[in-house]
């Protein structure tokens, strides 16, 4: 449940996002564990860190 580690695959991931041609801010990046259904249905306990994210769009 690190935040750090969240971090990381954000980064990486934006990184790939950006070379095909996407706006990673547009991209919801969310933090959740499959195995434990973590952050899946419901805020999560285990990542009292995450708050959310902010869509970022063009205008015009």
């Amino acid at each position: 449940w690190s935040e750090d580690r969240f971090n990381e695959i954000v980064k990486e991931t934006s990184t790939f996002i950006k070379k095909v041609g996407y706006n990673p801010k547009a991209v919801a990046f969310v933090p959740i564990s499959g195995w434990h259904g973590d952050n899946m249905l419901e805020e999560s306990p285990n990542m009292p860190w995450y708050k959310g994210w902010t869509k970022e769009i063009k205008s015009g």
